[in-house]
C-alpha cells in the first residue's frame, strides 16, 4: 500500500474511534453510580478511607496497580506521574497496590513519583472491585464520585498492552510491526 493511501485509511479509522469515544462518553454520563464500602488503606502517613481520598474534588480516578513486581504497572504508573499535574486539577488521584506503604514509598522515590499511594494490603477493596482473581491482583482503573461524602464508583475498567490509558503502544502502532516482542522493563541501558 502506497503511504498516501495508508495515512488516507488510518485517518478514517482514527475518525471513527472518536466516534466511538463520543458514543463512549453518552453511556458513561447515563451510568448510575455504584455505592461501595468506605475502605480503609495504610499510607506511611496514618490510615485513610476512601471518602477522605476526594480532598476538595467530587472525582476521584483510582488506580489499581498490581505493586513493585510489575514491569508494565510501572511503566503506566511512570506515564500517570508525566499527567499528574493535569488530572488533579480536574479530579483527585490515587494509586492503590498490595505493597506495604513503606514498599510502595520505596519504590516511588526511587522511580521520581509524585502522586499519592496508598496500601490496600490486608483488605477486600481489590476483590470487591474486581481487580484480584484469586490470589492475583490485576491492573485497573476505578472512578468514584463523592454524593454527600459517600463515595460512589461511576466507572472501570481493566488496564493493560495497547488499551487507551498508555500512549507507548500507541506510538509503536505507527512502526511497522507495532511493538513486536517488546515487554516494558523497570530499567533500560
Amino acid at each position: 500500500m502506497k503511504y498516501e493511501d495508508g495515512v488516507v485509511q488510518l485517518a478514517e479509522y482514527r475518525k471513527k474511534i472518536g466516534s466511538l469515544r463520543n458514543e463512549m462518553r453518552k453511556i458513561q454520563a447515563d451510568i448510575e453510580p455504584q455505592t461501595v464500602d468506605d475502605y480503609q488503606f495504610a499510607t506511611c502517613e496514618g490510615d485513610v478511607r476512601l471518602s477522605e481520598l476526594f480532598g476538595d474534588k467530587q472525582h476521584l480516578i483510582h488506580i489499581h496497580n498490581m505493586g513493585t513486581g510489575c514491569a508494565y504497572c510501572t511503566m503506566w504508573a511512570d506515564g500517570y506521574n508525566g499527567v499528574y499535574d493535569h488530572i488533579k486539577d480536574r479530579a483527585s488521584f490515587v494509586l492503590s497496590s498490595p505493597d506495604s506503604p513503606a514498599k510502595q514509598k520505596a519504590f516511588a522515590d526511587k522511580r521520581g513519583w509524585r502522586f499519592p499511594m496508598v496500601s490496600h494490603e490486608g483488605t477486600s477493596f481489590a476483590e470487591d472491585m474486581g481487580y484480584k482473581d484469586g490470589s492475583r491482583f490485576l491492573p485497573g482503573i476505578s472512578v468514584f464520585i463523592s454524593e454527600n461524602g459517600i463515595p460512589k464508583r461511576v466507572s472501570s475498567t481493566e488496564v493493560g498492552p495497547y488499551d487507551d490509558f498508555n500512549q507507548v503502544w500507541h506510538m509503536f502502532d505507527m512502526i511497522p510491526g507495532g511493538a513486536g516482542d517488546w515487554g516494558p522493563k523497570f530499567f533500560y541501558k
